[in-house]
């Protein structure tokens, strides 16, 4: 039996007919009131697994339990234990915030006064109170996320699943969102499984991550044991003399191994010596630089080692996905 709170994955494999093995057989645990999350680029098979998750969609093979309940066989029970903000938002052009909600209360069997009493606390939550009684083809990206969200909690599900939930956001709105995510975790004891491309979003907000490539999951760790992994920052320097860089290569090359830079940069993951010992080895040579800087270990570092691959632009479209 599944812990009630959290999730339990083993061999999850999904085969489309004509396609790929979208997902390649995933193992994962998800601990009751941790967000987890879900790393890697468009058509890793990030969707595919939510989408199995949430019972949209059977797997070919393997087993997975949301909240104890295993994903094929008690479906009904699964969903109503979570919420979920998909991709694609469901959302009636025509209605307002505020009818969604209560739409969304009566379907889930809440009564009139609590119906009402849940819609006006959710509205106020994703900061949607002033625009609750304006129709949604109105919004803005941003609040069509946050009403998707504050649909997804009218039942107060135990799980949340946040598919890619600020792609398309300005950072204010994705700020905003990360707030919430990172609350209802904190103070409700939400467990969240969150996917996602950003970076940013999966240092910020998850407790450990996993990150997915080609079906496969690579790493799975907190952000930082998994950067700690890596271990050595590296070292990018900008010649002040574009026609020096050959030489400012050579001359960083005595403290590590060449990696990928800005156009006109250098960078070496650091093997040896430290900011100030390749600051000495430039002024031994006379060699100008215009930008130095030391950056320490990323998730895009990780992914990188493990993949050969940068994240950002990495993958195929997502409609091979799902």
């Amino acid at each position: 039996m599944g812990r009630r709170g959290g999730i339990e994955v083993e061999n999850l494999v999904r085969v489309f007919r004509k396609g790929p093995r979208a997902v390649d057989g995933i193992s994962l645990a998800v601990e009751p009131g941790e967000i987890y999350g879900f790393l890697g680029p468009n058509g890793a098979g990030k969707s595919t697994t939510v989408l199995m998750l949430t019972t949209l969609l059977p797997p070919t093979s393997g087993t997975a339990r949301v909240a104890g309940y295993d994903v094929v066989k008690e479906g009904p029970q699964v969903r109503a234990t979570i919420g979920a903000a998909l991709q694609e938002a469901a959302l009636d052009q025509f209605l307002t915030g505020r009818d969604h909600l209560h739409l969304q209360g009566a379907l889930h069997g809440l009564p009139r006064l609590e119906r009402r009493k849940r819609g006006e606390e959710l509205l106020q939550r994703v900061g949607l109170s002033e625009a609750a009684d304006r129709k949604v083809r109105g919004y803005s990206g941003g609040m069509k996320r946050r009403l998707d969200l504050a649909l997804a909690l009218v039942h107060r599900p135990s799980i949340l699943f946040l598919d890619e939930p600020t792609t398309g956001l300005d950072p204010q709105s994705r700020s905003a969102l990360w707030a919430e995510v990172s609350r209802l975790a904190r103070e409700d004891g939400v467990t969240v499984f969150l996917t996602t491309q950003y970076l940013e979003e999966a240092d910020v907000l998850a407790d450990r991550v996993g990150i997915i490539d080609h079906g496969h999951i690579v790493a799975e760790d907190t952000p930082e044991a998994l950067k700690a992994e890596i271990g050595r920052p590296s070292v990018e320097a900008t010649p002040m003399d574009p026609k020096e860089r050959d030489a400012v290569a050579r001359a960083l090359g005595r403290f590590g191994e060449e990696i990928p830079a800005q156009p006109g940069a250098v960078s070496v993951r650091l093997d040896r010596g430290d900011l100030a010992d390749v600051v000495r080895a430039l002024d031994a040579e006379d060699l100008k630089v215009s930008n130095l800087r030391l950056d320490e270990p990323s998730l895009n570092d990780v992914f990188l080692e493990k993949t050969g691959r940068s994240l950002e632009g990495a993958g195929d479209p997502e409609a091979e996905e799902a």
